[in-house]
């Protein structure tokens, strides 16, 4: 049974597939559960990437943006077609829309800069975190925020990571954990920071000087309940039941050219929406190598800074909304109405966050269209007549 989702945004090295396909060969683990979605431009060669899809043995189809347009109209959704931006990271999320419309239980996501460990079963070990029943480590610290790379001897803070959080005070203790939704697997090579801290490394073809291996990475975790960290989507697997509430946000098509943080936001709102329903977020392995492309640093800086204040502050605003939610949606709208309805005006680009609030409804209006009645809103209940 294909039940198993793999979204791959991609222009250039689409070929990373056949490296992920092939770890899967090697290591025992069926391909017949996997169907590749690249999700892709009009002036890319969609025509190389479904011959090399077919040449792999596996399902998979290749979207660009003329036949993402042509799959909302098939789906009744056409005025919602806007929720994926253009030439931006964030058109994961037109995979997470093609998860709702078919019968996937398992998404994951591999950005194209990416390959597997050979010595790792990539696929097995999400499925196997997916499906953790047992202790693990939970981590915390006393500026309510989990620096994923805790464990390494670098002071590295990923991309995402609040300034205001850092130099926190870590605590360990052992939990169990039995309902995990989401597996956020970490990388070696080069780190996934921001460009202030790649400009802080010394580095200026936006990769950063210092490197992690296998050796910065210790034991598994989880973050304790009410603790944010950052989620990036190069190396991630989830359950379908998460999608209402893992919009990756639309970035660098908008008028404040705000960018860089559709997994960073979309990884709060999956943490809160976990914590309010006693789900988990599993980080650890596998690792995947990250081999990101040189590239002006002060080209991402430009990217990142028009959303820097603003990420200061969205975790404190979905902290707060969504406790009586009881399900994915629930939280989700809690969040998005919070976004949308708030007054912002004192921070840097501040209506952005009123314009994602917007999107946000758009999202969960979007696959109800696709799958009618699935998220759609429990009317109030009327008090009897007596």
């Amino acid at each position: 049974m294909t039940d198993i989702c793999v979204v791959v945004p991609t222009i250039r090295e689409y070929e990373c597939i056949e490296a992920y396909v092939e770890n899967a060969r090697r290591h025992g683990f069926d391909t017949d559960r996997l169907s590749f979605v690249l999700v892709t431009e009009d002036f890319c060669d969609t025509d190389e990437m479904a011959a090399l899809i077919d040449d792999l043995g596996v399902d998979g189809e290749v979207f660009d943006g003329s036949r993402r347009t042509e799959w909302f109209e098939r789906q009744g959704a056409g005025e919602y077609d806007h929720l994926i931006p253009e030439a931006s990271h964030a058109q994961t999320s037109f995979g997470l829309l093609y998860m709702w419309a078919n019968d996937f239980e398992y998404g994951v996501f591999i950005d194209d800069d990416t390959l597997p460990h050979d010595d790792v079963d990539f696929f097995g070990t999400h499925m196997r975190n997916l499906d953790h029943d047992g202790e693990i480590e939970q981590v915390r610290s006393d500026e309510q925020w989990v620096n994923v790379l805790y464990q390494s001897d670098h002071d590295l803070y990923p991309r995402g990571y609040p300034y205001a959080a850092m130099d926190e005070t870590v605590e360990t203790e052992t939990a169990h954990v039995d309902e995990v939704v989401a597996s956020q697997g970490l990388w070696t090579n080069v780190p996934d920071l921001d460009a202030v801290r790649i400009l802080m490394d010394g580095d200026l073809q936006g990769q950063a000087q210092t490197r992690t291996t296998s050796e910065d990475y210790g034991t598994d975790f989880v973050a304790a309940p009410g603790q944010y960290l950052t989620v990036c989507s190069m190396n991630l697997a989830f359950r379908r039941e998460v999608i209402p509430a893992f919009y990756q946000l639309p970035m660098d098509d908008n008028r404040w050219d705000v960018g860089r943080f559709d997994d960073i936001w979309s990884g709060l709102f999956l943490k809160r929406a976990a914590d309010v329903l006693g789900k988990q977020v599993y980080n650890g392995d596998p690792l995947c190598e990250h081999n990101k492309a040189p590239r002006s640093t002060f080209s991402d800086l430009t990217n990142e800074v028009h959303g820097l204040e603003l990420n200061e502050h969205v975790w404190e605003i979905v902290d707060e909304v969504g406790d009586d939610a009881d399900s994915y949606a629930g939280v989700f709208r809690a969040m998005a109405r919070a976004l949308a309805e708030g007054d912002f005006d004192d921070w840097e680009n501040g209506p952005f966050l009123n314009y994602c609030g917007e999107y946000m409804l758009d999202w969960l209006s979007c696959l109800d269209e696709i799958d009618p009645g699935s998220v759609s809103e429990k009317p109030a209940a009327v008090p009897a007549d007596d």
